[in-house]
Parts: structure tokens; C-alpha cells; sequence
């Protein structure tokens, strides 16, 4: 199940390399040959899209290393960091895109190739959301932060190419070229924003916040539908790193119940979880009941409330 989970990551990542390189090199030529700013500009959002594509491709391939001596916990929160890195670097794209549009604004000039520019700009929204389909659905079926981070960059592509596509017709409408730069900064504006978003996504799990309430309900059900075999559970915790998750938590039991008898039943509870909640890895301390009752759950062998 790793392994193909790992290779699926691998392929979907390796396509949004192939599709980002070609879409740069015809974004690109197209717009220095019309001398288009909001064009240029796509080639940019694409090229930072490559470097991001790139990105998530070595950090799926590093995530997918099984643990060692010097990463016990594996080495999931690559994809974490990596998402933070292509957010910082989609920050930069769109900041320069802002001061080359300024710079046109004032300088003025012509657009060429309109045609061309519209036909490159519609092949760009169509192969883009092809791309970032795949990636966010293999991204959710693998849990990748990495790949959804990629997937939100080729979607936020998609609706900047179609702004840009908008930007041209309108140009080529009314004949005001000043249009050019203020689309670029509009599409500028929508990059932020996918930044922003891929942050928060991203950084959230670098400083170990828990798992989302739903997850953690989870949880909270399967010990409770076992909670006649023990007495109480407390102090769970919950983290994620990269599409691994981490739980603790005390399981309080009977204080003369076997040792085998205590680890048999950590085993089942682990076992229910790791299936409801694939890639989880769970850890539990035993604490001896010591309340003190006369008939303390499970401490006397004919106990009726004691469950096998």
C-alpha cells in the first residue's frame, strides 16, 4: 500500500513537471512576441509553477523514504516545508508581476498576436485543470501536502489564464492596451491569495497542531465503542507529519489484569484505528487503576461489567 501510494505521488508529480515546462516555453514566446505584459506574466506564474512542480516532486520522492536512525518519525514533513517554500516563491511571482505591470502603466504600449495570445491562454486553462484534477485527487487518496500545494498552484493557473484570455477579448474589443498591465495585476492579485491559502495549508502542521476535530472524533469513537474492556482513556494527542499521523494517548486498566492480556488489547484498539485512519501510527502508555473502590472495574475475576 506504501509503495503504491508513493508511486502514484511520484507519476502525478512527475506530469505537472512535463505540462509546466511546455506551458513556460509557449507562455513565454508567445508573449514576447506580442509584447504582452499580462501574457509574460502567465509564463512567470508558470515558471514558478514549474519550480514548484519540481519541488513537490523531490519532496514526494524524499517523503517516501521509510524511517532511519536520524528521522525516527520518517521523513514526512518534507512535503510540509515544501509547500511553505512554494509559497514563499508564488509571493515573489506576484509581487513582480505588480512592478512590471506599474512599469507598463507608465511606460505604455502596443499588444500584438492577440489571436495567438488567446489560443495559448485557452490551451493553458484546459491542460491546467486536466493536471490539477489528478493532483488533487491523487494528493487526497495519498494525503499530500505537496501535491494539493501543487494542485492549488495549476488551479489558481487556470483561472489566471482565463482572466488573461478575458483581458485580450477585451482588448482586442475596445483597443485599449491599457487594459494589458491592469488584467496582469488583477491576475497578480488572485496569486497572493492562492499563496496565502497554500500557507496556512502547509505551515499548519510544521508546529504539530493537532488533528482536525473530525479525525480526532474518530478516534474518540472506536476507544469508546471498546470502553468496556478498560477503564478510562486520557491525555489523547493527536499530530500530523506530511500524509503520517501520530497519536498517544493513557489507557487506564484494571491494576492485576496479565501483561499479555493489557497488550493484546493495545494491539486490537491500534489495529481499529490505523484501519479507520490509514498511515496513523499509534502509541499507548498503561497506567494501573488506582481509585481505591472495594469493586474497582475488572479487578476481580467474575466481574460481570469486564469484557473479553
Amino acid at each position: 500500500m506504501e509503495v503504491m501510494a508513493g508511486q502514484a505521488k511520484m507519476k502525478a508529480a512527475r506530469l505537472s513537471v512535463i505540462s509546466n515546462s511546455l506551458l513556460v516555453v509557449g507562455k513565454l514566446a508567445v508573449g514576447v512576441l506580442m509584447g504582452s505584459v499580462s501574457v509574460i506574466s502567465e509564463a512567470v506564474h508558470s515558471g514558478i509553477d514549474l519550480v514548484a512542480a519540481l519541488i513537490a516532486y523531490f519532496s514526494v520522492q524524499k517523503a517516501s523514504v521509510p524511517a532511519d536512525e536520524e528521522h525516527p518519525y520518517g521523513h514526512g514533513k518534507i512535503e510540509n516545508v515544501s509547500g511553505t517554500v512554494e509559497a514563499v516563491l508564488i509571493f515573489g511571482a506576484a509581487f513582480y508581476i505588480i512592478y512590471e505591470s506599474i512599469h507598463k502603466l507608465k511606460a505604455g504600449g502596443e499588444v500584438e498576436s492577440l489571436g495567438l495570445g488567446t489560443i495559448i491562454m485557452g490551451i493553458s486553462a484546459l491542460v491546467n485543470w486536466f493536471i490539477s484534477n489528478n493532483l488533487f485527487k491523487v494528493a487526497a487518496e495519498t494525503d499530500s501536502v505537496a501535491l494539493e500545494a501543487d494542485a492549488l498552484h495549476l488551479r489558481t493557473d487556470v483561472y489566471t489564464s482565463l482572466g488573461v484570455l478575458v483581458g485580450l477579448a477585451a482588448i482586442k474589443l475596445t483597443g485599449l492596451t491599457i487594459l494589458d498591465p491592469l488584467v496582469a495585476i488583477a491576475v497578480a492579485l488572485l496569486i497572493i491569495k492562492a499563496a496565502w491559502d497554500l500557507t496556512k495549508t502547509s505551515f499548519v502542521h510544521i508546529i504539530d497542531s493537532r488533528l482536525p476535530q473530525e479525525e480526532e472524533a474518530v478516534v474518540i469513537e472506536i476507544l469508546e465503542r471498546h470502553s468496556g474492556n478498560f477503564v478510562e482513556f486520557h491525555k489523547l494527542r493527536s499530530r500530523k507529519s506530511g500524509a503520517e499521523r501520530f497519536i498517544d494517548l493513557h489507557l487506564v486498566v484494571p491494576k492485576n489484569w496479565p501483561v499479555l492480556e493489557v497488550h493484546q488489547l493495545c494491539d486490537h484498539l491500534e489495529e481499529r484505528i490505523e484501519e479507520a485512519l490509514p498511515r496513523t501510527h499509534v502509541l499507548i502508555h498503561i497506567e494501573p487503576c488506582t481509585s481505591g473502590k472495594q469493586k474497582c472495574f475488572g479487578c476481580e475475576d467474575n466481574c460481570s461489567n469486564r469484557q473479553k
